[in-house]
C-alpha cells in the first residue's frame, strides 16, 4: 500500500466536536466555578433544594472546571453556552458541568448542571473562553533573518518573526509581536501589545497600543489620488499619515490607505473585518463596525458606534452619524442620520425599502395576472 493510500489517522481527522485543538491553541486552567463566575460577573444559580442550595454556596463553586466545549459535547469537566432560543433542546440533554446562559433560560436548566446567569451572555462566554484559551504572549527575541534597522527602537519583550523588515527609526513597544515577513515601513510608530500579523506591510502609520493586524493587511499605502492633466493622469502626493487607536482590530487582506492632506484615522476598539478597504482622510470614530467586502471612499465620515455591513459602498465627503447603521450590499450616496438603519441602492430607510419591495412584489402579481 502506498503513502497516498494510507489511512488516515484518527488524531488528524477535523473535528466538530471540541474546540480548542492543543496543535494550535494554548490552554489555561482549571479554574473554579466561582473564578469563572467573577471573571465573567455572572450569577451562579442551578440546583433548587436546601442542600443543593448549601452546594452551590460551598462545594460548587469550587468546583474545577478544565475547558469550554458545545452544549452537545461538553462533560462534567468543561463550561458550556446557550444564547439562542433554537438550541434549548441541547440544554436538555447537555452534560456540561455548567452552562452560560441567559436569565431568561435559567429555568430550563438541567438537573445537577450549575448555571451561570448573564444579562449579556455572549459577553460572558468571550471572557471565559479566554480565560481558558488567552492569547499566546510574545516570546522575545529577533529572529536570525530579519532584518532591523539599527536606528529602530525595539522595547522589551518584542518579538520579530522570520524575515520581517523592521525599517529606519522605527518604534515598537513592549511586548508586541511582527509576524513572519512583515514589513514595518521608516518611520512607523507601533504601541505596546500589538501584534502584527505575517505579510502585513505597516508605512506611514502611528498604531497606539494592543492594535491587531491580521496576516496580509496593508496599512499606509498611497492613497487614490490623482490629477488630470493633458497628457493623462498624473498622482497627488499623499502627504497624511493612518493613525489607529487603542484596541483596533484590522482584519486579514483588509487596506487602509495614508491621507491624502489629513490623517485618516481610525478609533478606538473599532473591528475591522477581512477585505475592507478604506481610502485616504477617512475618518471613523470609536467602537465602529466594517464588515467584510464594504468599501468606504475618502474623506468620508463615520461616528461613534457606527457598523457597515458587507458589501456596502460608501461614496466619498459623507458622514454617516453616531450609532447609525448601514446594511449589507447598501449604496451610500449621501449623509445618514445619527442612529438611523439604511438599506439598499441608494440607501434609504429599512421600512422604506421593504415598503417599496413589497409594492414591487404586488405589482408584479397584477401584472402577471393581467397577461393572462
Amino acid at each position: 500500500m502506498t503513502d497516498t493510500d494510507a489511512p488516515i489517522s484518527s488524531d488528524v481527522l477535523p473535528s466538530d466536536v471540541l474546540p480548542g485543538d492543543p496543535r494550535f491553541f494554548d490552554r489555561a486552567g482549571p479554574f473554579s466555578v466561582r473564578d469563572l463566575a467573577e471573571c465573567a460577573g455572572a450569577e451562579i444559580v442551578g440546583l433548587d433544594d436546601d442542600t443543593d442550595r448549601t452546594m452551590l454556596q460551598g462545594v460548587a463553586p469550587l468546583t474545577m472546571l478544565q475547558g469550554v466545549a458545545p452544549l452537545q459535547a461538553a462533560t462534567a469537566g468543561e463550561i458550556s453556552f446557550l444564547d439562542n432560543r433554537r438550541y434549548l433542546p441541547l440544554l436538555a440533554g447537555t452534560r456540561a458541568g455548567a452552562v452560560i446562559l441567559a436569565p431568561a433560560f435559567r429555568d430550563k436548566l438541567p438537573p445537577g448542571v450549575i448555571g451561570l446567569v448573564s444579562k449579556t451572555p455572549y459577553l460572558a462566554w468571550a471572557r471565559i473562553a479566554s480565560r481558558f484559551h488567552p492569547l499566546p504572549p510574545a516570546k522575545p527575541g529577533i529572529h536570525a533573518t530579519a532584518c532591523v534597522d539599527p536606528t529602530a527602537r525595539i522595547a522589551e519583550g518584542v518579538e520579530i518573526g522570520p524575515f520581517a523588515v523592521i525599517g529606519a527609526g522605527v518604534e515598537i513597544g513592549a511586548h508586541s509581536v511582527v509576524g513572519a515577513q512583515a514589513v514595518i515601513g521608516s518611520g512607523v510608530s507601533i504601541g505596546e501589545r500589538c501584534r502584527i500579523g505575517a505579510h502585513v506591510s505597516v508605512s506611514h502609520a502611528i498604531l497606539a497600543d494592543r492594535v491587531t493586524l491580521y496576516p496580509g493587511a496593508r496599512i499606509g499605502q498611497d492613497g487614490f489620488g490623482f490629477a488630470v492633466g493633458p497628457s493623462g493622469f498624473e498622482t497627488v502626493p499623499q502627504l497624511g499619515r493612518v493613525v489607529i487607536g487603542h484596541d483596533v482590530e484590522i482584519g486579514a487582506n483588509s487596506t487602509i490607505d495614508r491621507g491624502s492632506m489629513r490623517d485618516t484615522a481610525i478609533g478606538a476598539g473599532t473591528r475591522i473585518d477581512n477585505l475592507v478597504q478604506i481610502g485616504h482622510n477617512a475618518q471613523l470614530g470609536r467602537c465602529c463596525i466594517v464588515v467584510s467586502q464594504a468599501g468606504i471612499s475618502g474623506s468620508t465620515e463615520l461616528g461613534d458606534f457606527v457598523t457597515i455591513a458587507a458589501q456596502a459602498g460608501l461614496i466619498g465627503h459623507i458622514r454617516i452619524g453616531e450609532k447609525a447603521r448601514v446594511g449589507a450590499q447598501c449604496g451610500v450616496m449621501s449623509d445618514v442620520e445619527a442612529g438611523a438603519d439604511v438599506i439598499g441602492s441608494p440607501a434609504m430607510p429599512f421600512r422604506e425599502f421593504f415598503r417599496n419591495v413589497a409594492f414591487l412584489r404586488r405589482l408584479a402579481k397584477k401584472d402577471g395576472k393581467g397577461e393572462g
